[in-house]
């Protein structure tokens, strides 16, 4: 492949990942004042990786933490956000988010397209301490935006605290105890004042 050729692809790939500014999600931001969007949930991750990794188990990789989860949300550019309190058939979102993956990196060179979609694959089995701090990460980063907007995503998704510890509380307690243990008593006490 020429030079001109890789930048190409790499070109495409870059500009097809412009395409998840438009996926909104069910969070808001800390403020309240919107939606997020995933391409900001990816970048604010990933920063929560940066900022947090001193809390991560022994031999996680940071860098590869926070290469997770700049990709971890692609695949939404074709498959959408589902919300974490959402009933679905997970089946076909699995389905769906492999084939969008196939799609997106299958835009990049060779190389780069089998480095990025292992690490995508990795972070989505989480079967690796990086994947499972990664996971981790993904999962704590709503909770505190809840915490901060007053609970409106969980407001909108009428979500029970049984629902919150279960579905983000076992990601962040397998990956990151220490963060489950810090935010447990706060997302208690919004829903003790709130329900």
């Amino acid at each position: 492949m020429s030079q001109t050729d890789r930048l190409d692809a790499q070109m495409a790939f870059l500009s097809e990942a412009c395409r998840l500014k438009s996926v909104t999600r069910a969070n808001t931001l800390c403020d309240g004042s919107r939606y997020e969007n995933s391409a900001e949930h990816s970048w604010h991750v990933a920063l929560y990786a940066l900022i947090l990794s001193e809390h991560a188990p022994q031999g996680v990789s940071r860098d590869r933490v926070i290469k997770m989860l700049l990709l971890h949300d692609l695949v939404e550019i074709d498959a959408g956000d589902t919300p974490l309190y959402a009933q679905t058939d997970h089946s076909a979102i699995a389905q769906a988010e492999d084939a969008a993956a196939t799609r997106l990196f299958g835009l990049l060179p060779a190389d780069q397209a089998t480095a990025l979609r292992a690490l995508w694959d990795g972070f989505e089995a989480a079967q690796t301490p990086d994947a499972r701090f990664a996971k981790a990460l993904d999962r704590f980063q709503p909770p505190n935006q809840n915490l901060a907007s007053g609970g409106i995503s969980w407001r909108d998704h009428n979500a029970t605290l049984d629902q919150v510890e279960t579905r983000v509380g076992q990601p962040i307690t397998r990956g990151a105890p220490v963060l489950w243990n810090w935010i447990l008593p706060k997302i208690r006490e919004w829903f003790a004042r709130n329900r």
